[in-house]
């Protein structure tokens, strides 16, 4: 066993993360949702949702028989959805194809929507206790400092050069407390902003550290300008309740509820009694409020509508008239959750 393996194995039994909600468990399914949840997203975040999610979906056929809309409603808020969209996609697959049993080969896993090299290894580690190397983005960073590995790790040539140095230092054995112990190290004290040096068990075979660099790496992603996008949302009104869309499968916020858009700026409420075959009134437009993507910015700009004619049904599937309260327990993204939160205060 390679000495950075050995230490890391003994620095996580004795200071790693032992109680989180998914550990102690060799059931591949809760170790799959984790670590699907926990792509691009930080722990804290994720315990509330992943407790919620599992005592909904407690096992992949609950998960596979539930419709996109309630799997996307336990999502609300945790963002990148196309991950809770991969994640329903593929329990039905396992049931398809495996008779609900979530395959132990280590390709097969990767075969499955949503799932990575990286989070297939994960999943083989702790579930199965295979000896697979995991390279999330806490790994690449301290690997990038151990080894003084220049360059944006995020380019084809330097994620290779950082996998070949992952699997060089596999153990044989212990693979769950080394993997655990990769992640919680660059969870907990080789983070990105004020790293605990002093504290890491590796810290003086780091060459980052010895030069003093630490700072320096991993070498940023190079910038460039955030293009900007501004929409208007609609927020037809009629008493207490509020119109929804659903959004299209695919692209931002896929299969979501929201307000409808436009990218218009003028004669808002003449758009809508043209969309929508209603009669409304402008109110008071709200504060414009932004939501940032990997990607890309987003401006939106809410604008309240009256709606002075009863409404029926409107005519195309995928609109829906709520109550603004009941909303809120819907699938919609961050920005409309906010915007419906402005609306209930404003009520009051």
């Amino acid at each position: 066993m390679t000495d950075f393996a050995q230490r890391l194995i003994d620095w996580q039994k004795q200071y790693g993360r032992h109680d989180l909600p998914w550990q102690n468990t060799t059931d591949p399914y809760a170790i799959w949702v984790s670590e699907i949840m926990l792509q691009q997203t930080q722990v804290a975040a994720v315990i509330g949702y992943y407790q919620k999610f599992m005592q909904r979906f407690p096992d992949i056929a609950t998960l596979a028989n539930a419709t996109q809309d309630e799997v996307l409603q336990h999502w609300s808020g945790l963002g990148y959805y196309s991950r809770a969209r991969n994640l329903h996609n593929a329990a039905q697959t396992i049931m398809d194809e495996y008779q609900g049993v979530f395959p132990s080969d280590f390709a097969t896993i990767q075969t499955l929507s949503g799932i990575g090299r990286s989070t297939a290894a994960a999943i083989a580690s702790f579930a199965f206790n295979e000896v697979q190397t995991i390279l999330d983005g806490n790994v690449k960073r301290v690997l990038a400092r151990y080894f003084a590995i220049e360059g944006w790790p995020g380019t084809p040539k330097i994620e290779k050069q950082l996998w070949s140095l992952a699997e060089s230092l596999l153990p044989k054995t212990e693979m769950v407390a080394y993997t655990q112990g990769l992640m919680d190290l660059g969870a907990t004290l080789c983070t990105r902003n004020k790293p605990q040096c002093s504290r890491c068990p590796l810290a003086d075979g780091c060459e980052a550290f010895k030069q003093n660099r630490v700072k320096q790496l991993p070498t940023p992603k190079p910038r460039k300008s955030t293009p900007e996008k501004s929409i208007t949302m609609l927020i037809l009104q009629q008493g207490d309740c509020i119109l929804l869309e659903k959004r299209p499968p695919s692209g931002i916020w896929g299969g979501l509820w929201s307000f409808p858009e436009t990218e218009l700026t003028e004669n808002i409420a003449e758009h809508a009694k043209n969309r929508f075959s209603l009669q409304v009134d402008a109110a008071e437009p709200l504060a414009q409020l932004s939501h940032a993507f990997t990607h890309f910015k987003l401006n939106i700009q809410p604008q309240p509508l009256i709606v002075t004619s009863k409404h029926t049904q409107l005519g195309e599937a995928g609109h829906m008239w709520l109550n603004v309260e009941d909303a809120l327990g819907a699938a919609i993204p961050t920005p409309v959750r906010k915007i419906l939160q402005i609306l209930i205060k404003n009520q009051r």
